[in-house]
């Protein structure tokens, strides 16, 4: 592999690493496969980072799971072999969809099931308080949880929802 491929496959690497989606290796076999002229099978994947195939077939599942990778037919090969996938809005729409989506949902869970044990019910300044944090934090996850609800549908979704719970702090002069 030629200096500038593997700097590209490392950095590649690094970046799912930190992402928490993907792990060094599968950031690794996507860069690898990017910048590949033709799919590559296993094997291939395999000798060019230098790792064996158990470990390459078990990344790949993941990133083929995630619209990152797609499985390809080579003429005359009984072999599996792999290509990037270019569509990095569908790719994206899964993600955001399958690990984000799940996450804010958690939060809106939380808030209800605390409101629900009565949370902020009382009439003291703690409970309002309370109440208040809770509503602003559900309107805002409420409003992550329709963006990523319109991004995965390819809808448009207008900044002025956000400006409605998020206030926009005026520079000071």
């Amino acid at each position: 592999m030629d200096d500038a491929r593997a700097s590209f496959v490392d950095g590649m690497g690094a970046a799912a690493a930190s992402s928490g989606i993907l792990s060094q290796q599968q950031g690794r076999i996507f860069a690898l496969l990017y910048l590949s002229e033709g799919p590559l099978s296993l094997d291939e994947i395999a000798a060019e980072l230098e790792q064996s195939k158990s470990n390459v077939s078990i990344n790949i599942r993941t990133l083929v799971e995630w619209h990152l990778v797609k499985r390809r037919p080579v003429p005359g090969s009984r072999k599996d072999h792999y290509e990037a996938a270019t569509d990095f809005f569908r790719a994206f729409q899964e993600i955001f969809e399958r690990r984000f989506r799940w996450t804010v949902r958690q939060v809106l869970d939380v808030v209800r099931e605390t409101e629900r044990a009565g949370a902020g019910r009382g009439k003291g300044a703690a409970d309002a308080f309370r109440r208040d944090r809770l509503r602003a934090l559900g309107a805002f996850f409420g409003l992550i949880d329709a963006g990523i609800g319109a991004f995965v549908s390819g809808k448009p979704f207008p900044a002025q929802k956000l400006a409605q719970v998020v206030p926009l702090r005026r520079k000071a002069r």
